[in-house]
């Protein structure tokens, strides 16, 4: 075959086409984003500019979908089931550039109808053509009065219900999710308010953002400065942690090209999860082991054990990671590759809820980084927003309270445990500690607000409890600009041998 012939057959891509497919591959395989997306565009052949325009559409109109999907409503007049299935991803592209992207009117309608005609045929860009100028005729601010105002306060409904019901709408999340966030900040503790005095407002507003990627640059195998240096000169946007004094916030680049990445002396992290592990490495234990023995128990991929264990060479300390998932175990050691191995004890594969029996009293420190929802990244996994349901959430919070009651029966006594989950619905936070705290009544609830001011005094943290009691914390992304992971660290009674 001839070059002009081989050319010809080549299927020349768009880069709404390239956001079109990768969206409806998204829903028909459950997929997630931050997988696909890169190998998709690794393929596509489209230029920087393109793939950034892909990755914006592509994210942004997984987080803005239930918005969007009331503005074709309401244009339509109509519900989404009576849109041919096809055009529906076609539609919503088309809506989020001209509401989010600020394009031309006439370009939003052509480009849309072109898509259509691409993906679905002919016959479809008259209806397309209609709704779309219907769509550009008003600009956010107005659809979202228009839309918003609809939801009116009934017998069914009180007023907080209709305020919830709105903001779930205008930020585009499931109400449920809404509900669950409000009642997380109401029990968090903090004395924080923006201008407009709505700090739910702002909560969903920062989770409708793209976040920076984090670096963990894990203490002993690389420097911040050799890090921000080299990111620095492969072109991208590089500022030093805010919260974790081994974070590295960076845009621009993908983090694979960095040298410590390849060679698993920086990890990708989130710092959040730094503090995580950095709350367990600064809480005091009163065990009497001269080289403690430290547990990480859900260890995959291995990012906070590998912030451990290079914590743990500097304290005299030996960690056992175990992950019962083989892919997931093989990820936690790359990421220990860098990590000298007098200071891994062992990588395991144990079911976690089985620690209690086969270790009991064994370890000064473990990590219950449990399996969650992971209702506390959505900013990273938009999609997750609408695969999630509160049956689902609820089903894990059995397998929660096993995983603590057997971390807390596998501590020495007085070994400290951090129960971790990047979620802040409190049936998988405050209330399984609550639950575990009322069984085992030798375990006591150490300050996090506290360990965090000792790990940097600029953290923000809840207001004291007027009675002086010790408090868990739960990270907000609009407050701290992290993964809304919640920490709660205890201690065992020096005089519990019998957990």
């Amino acid at each position: 075959m001839n070059k002009r012939a081989s050319s010809h057959n080549k299927v020349q891509h768009t880069a709404r086409s390239v956001a079109y497919s990768v969206l409806s591959r998204l829903e028909e395989k459950d997929a997630y984003a931050n997988l696909l997306l890169p190998q998709v565009l690794d393929e596509s052949g489209l230029s920087n500019a393109d793939k950034a325009f892909v990755t914006d559409v592509v994210y942004g109109t997984l987080r803005w979908r239930l918005l969007l999907d009331r503005v074709i409503e309401a244009a339509h007049k109509k519900s989404l089931r009576t849109i041919n299935t096809k055009l529906i991803n076609v539609l919503r592209i088309g809506a989020y550039q001209w509401l989010f992207m600020y394009g031309a009117d006439y370009a939003c309608v052509n480009e849309s109808v072109s898509l259509a005609r691409r993906v679905v045929g002919a016959q479809s860009r008259g209806f397309v053509n209609v709704l779309m100028r219907k769509i550009t005729a008003y600009n956010r601010q107005q659809w979202e009065v228009n839309i918003t105002s609809r939801i009116q306060r009934s017998d069914t409904m009180s007023a907080e219900d209709v305020s919830l019901a709105r903001m779930s709408v205008r930020f585009s999340h499931p109400s449920w999710i809404v509900r669950e966030l409000s009642e997380a900040w109401n029990a968090g503790g903090y004395a924080w308010q923006n201008s407009q005095g709505n700090a739910l407002y702002e909560l969903l507003a920062t989770d409708n953002e793209a976040p920076s990627v984090t670096l963990c640059v894990r203490p002993g195998l690389a420097t911040i400065d050799e890090v921000y240096d080299q990111a620095e000169s492969k072109g991208a946007h590089v500022v030093r942690g805010m919260l974790s004094p081994y974070a590295v916030r960076m845009r621009g680049i993908n983090p694979a090209r960095l040298t410590g990445v390849k060679n698993a002396t920086v990890g990708v992290e989130d710092e959040g999860s730094q503090l995580a592990a950095l709350a367990l490495a600064h809480a005091s234990t009163h065990t009497e082991s001269v080289n403690q023995q430290w547990l990480d128990m859900c260890a995959g991929p291995g990012g906070k054990t590998a912030l451990l264990a290079s914590l743990a060479t500097q304290q005299n300390a030996r960690i056992t990671a175990n992950e019962p998932h083989d892919h997931r175990r093989q990820l936690v050691r790359n990421n220990l590759a860098a990590i000298n191995t007098e200071v891994i004890a062992d990588i395991t594969g144990f079911d976690g809820v089985e620690f209690g029996e086969r270790y009991a009293n064994s370890f000064d420190k473990i990590l219950v980084d449990a399996p969650c929802s992971g209702l506390g990244a959505l900013r990273r996994r938009p999609e997750a927003r609408w695969r999630k349901t509160p049956e689902g959430v609820r089903e894990l919070c059995a397998l929660q309270k096993q995983l603590l009651i057997s971390a807390v029966d596998a501590l020495k006594p007085g070994g400290v445990v951090a129960y971790v989950t990047c979620s802040p619905v409190l049936d998988e936070t405050r209330h399984i500690v609550d639950a575990v705290l009322a069984e085992r009544r030798t375990m006591q609830r150490l300050d996090v607000p506290r360990i965090m001011r000792d790990i940097n005094p600029s953290i923000p943290v809840p207001e004291p409890r007027a009675d002086g009691a010790a408090q868990d914390m739960q990270l907000f992304e609009h407050i701290h600009d992290t993964d809304q992971m919640f920490i709660a660290v205890l201690r065992k009674d020096t005089t519990d041998t019998n957990a």
